[in-house]
């Protein structure tokens, strides 16, 4: 019997796995390859919506469950959080015994997962890095999983260029883009007609999806500095507002709460839900006027849906931006300001003819498998620092 390589991915949060699906179906069809899934954070919890359903719903099987205890969600809990998280990791490591484990992005579970890998000496590939976000504590532990690991999956060149910066060996840093833009190729996404009777609200223009996380490095209370971004919102009377709940960061319960407060405020317009899933969300991309909020969806997957970005504040201060996303202050003011610039006939017309920063959808996933399958995994775990200026001393000699 031929050895398959396992590949184990592991997913935190429904946003997540949003964008690592079609890499999970990619090597999940190969006969060369194994998927293993390994899911934890608020996937497991009742309070984000037990979003790991949906994975099962898709037809994945998951090998473990990596329960974190998220009972709180402040930086004593999520410290405290991601010290148990280390334990499950090690233990269903040990079970699993994958050859690469896949690692996506910057949050705290995330970290919990490459330290046990690390330390269990098990490769690691890691998607998104090389980034900045210089609003969030994500910042720092973005570029502490790229030093743990082996292989990098970057969504620019410019950020492949900042990963090779940090020391890490040119020829394991491949830029392919962000593979969550797959999703709009490889899904049959739900029209108006089917969104509006899954949702149970008429989807009227001007439609608007939001989203607003904590700026964990903020000293803003969360629960002040959603004000704004609700202020604004209300102004906009004749608006329908599909709102996703905050994620499971410090200060996102207190997010929630001003949330479902506003959507009781304007039952009629305003639906605020834990989860929509990928395909609810992508399908409401391709619908609304406006994405509007702080979430890393509106930098990526709204330029590649043919839609304008209001980005609040500095969560995501640092990431390429599409023409089509604009920044603005996290004020009223501004905010309203910046909704009506992007429904603009003017600013539509001039900002659509460039390319998302982020790649073209459709082979981004197929790409990060083949490296998975193919790369020698010989010697892969003794890592040698690539210094750049004596890599450029030596060209030039």
């Amino acid at each position: 019997m031929t050895y398959k390589r396992k590949i184990c991915v592991v997913t935190g949060t429904r946003a997540e796995y949003g964008i690592l699906s079609n890499l999970m179906s990619q090597i999940a069809c190969d006969d060369e390859l194994a998927l293993q899934t390994i899911v934890t954070g608020s996937h497991l919890s009742e309070e984000f919506g037990y979003t790991y359903r949906y994975i099962e719903e898709d037809g994945f099987h998951i090998n473990a469950k990596v329960d974190m205890s998220l009972t709180g969600d402040t930086p004593v809990s999520i410290t405290k959080s991601t010290g148990r998280a280390v334990i499950g990791f090690a233990d269903a490591y040990d079970l699993l015994k994958p050859d690469i484990v896949v690692l996506l992005g910057d949050r705290y579970e995330i970290l919990a997962a490459a330290q046990a890998a690390m330390l269990m000496k098990i490769p690691l590939a890691h998607i998104h890095g090389g980034e900045t976000t210089e609003g969030a504590v994500d910042e720092s532990i973005r570029h502490a999983v790229t030093k743990m690991a082996h292989l990098h999956f970057t969504a620019a060149e410019s950020y492949r260029q900042r990963v090779i910066q940090m020391g890490e060996n040119p020829r394991n840093v491949f830029a392919f883009g962000a593979p969550g833009l797959d999703n709009f190729a490889a899904m049959d996404l739900p029209d108006r007609t089917s969104l509006e009777l899954s949702l149970g609200i008429e989807l009227k223009a001007p439609l608007f999806l939001v989203t607003f996380h904590p700026e964990t490095l903020a000293n803003q209370e969360p629960s002040a500095a959603v004000q704004p971004l609700l202020e604004a919102l209300a102004a906009f009377d004749d608006a329908t507002c599909i709102i996703t709940k905050a994620n499971a960061d410090a200060g996102g319960r207190a997010i929630n709460a001003e949330l479902d407060a506003f959507a009781k405020k304007y039952p009629d317009r305003v639906l605020v839900t834990t989860s929509l899933g990928q395909a609810r969300y992508l399908g409401l991309l391709k619908l609304v006027d406006v994405v509007i909020g702080n979430s890393s969806s509106g930098i990526i997957e709204a330029p590649a849906a043919g839609v304008p970005a209001v980005n609040i504040g500095d969560r995501q201060k640092g990431r390429l931006r599409a023409p089509s996303v604009l920044d603005c202050v996290n004020v009223p003011l501004d905010i309203t300001k910046t909704i009506n610039m992007c429904m603009s006939r003017d600013f539509l017309e001039s900002v659509f003819s460039s390319e998302n920063p982020y790649g073209q959808p459709g082979q981004i996933s197929k790409k990060i498998k083949e490296i998975l399958k193919g790369i020698n995994l010989d010697h892969i775990l003794v890592k040698h620092f690539f210094d750049v200026d004596e890599d450029k001393e030596n060209q030039r000699k």
